[in-house]
């Protein structure tokens, strides 16, 4: 197959060829990402400056497929509405999250979204100190039940006597369906909980 000219790359299109390469699990890399899309490294250079920045475009591709639009509403259904389309993107790409985890947020379309939920929760009169905070226990909420969709449909097996995880086990939901109930259960949980937190600190 010849390769394309180099006129024809975009950052879309090297966008969506590193998702391609961090989803199928292969190395990860300026080198692998030239040769999945059939150019030179050099060529990728004209494009973007090195694998952070193509971190920061598959991070950008990804909240735009996944959050087209910022979610409306009060702060709880803006939180909510986050934390279920980041949970999507996490379950879809669990092997792009070590990436995007270990690199600093630049991408101004995913800055704009978290500014959005630091918004909403100032606005509901969540004190400042506390923002920054409530913000990363979303992201990792989100990021924990992404990843729990990948867990085993058997996530407990014992060996030996239980005193009462074993009977539960036994009729209890397994694969999507257990971490789908697990989900709402705890996303009502924190919800809930910043309800009171948010409350009590306004009390004061």
């Amino acid at each position: 197959m010849p390769r394309p000219r180099v006129n024809l790359l975009s950052v879309e299109l090297i966008a969506d060829a590193a998702i391609e390469l961090a989803d199928s699990g292969e190395q990860f890399g300026v080198n692998a990402l030239a040769r999945r899309l059939g150019v030179t490294p050099s060529s990728l250079y004209n494009h973007v400056d090195g694998k952070d920045a193509i971190i920061e475009l598959m991070r950008g591709r990804l909240s735009r497929r996944y959050l087209p639009a910022a979610v409306t509403g009060d702060w709880e259904t803006v939180i909510t509405g986050t934390v279920r389309a980041l949970r999507r993107l996490y379950a879809e790409h669990p092997l792009i999250v070590p990436l995007i985890v270990g690199k600093t947020i630049t991408d101004p379309g995913v800055i704009a979204q978290y500014d959005h939920l630091a918004t909403a929760l100032v606005d509901a009169g969540v004190p400042d100190g506390e923002v920054l905070a409530i913000v990363a226990i979303v992201d990792a909420y989100a990021i924990g039940f992404g990843l729990d969709l990948a867990s085993p449909a058997e996530v407990w097996q014992p060996d030996t006597p239980t005193t009462t995880l074993g009977r539960l086990i036994t009729d209890a939901a397994r694969g999507a369906e257990r971490s789908d109930a697990a989900f709402e259960i705890g996303l009502e949980m924190l919800v809930a909980s910043l309800r009171v937190r948010r409350d009590g600190l306004r009390a004061r």
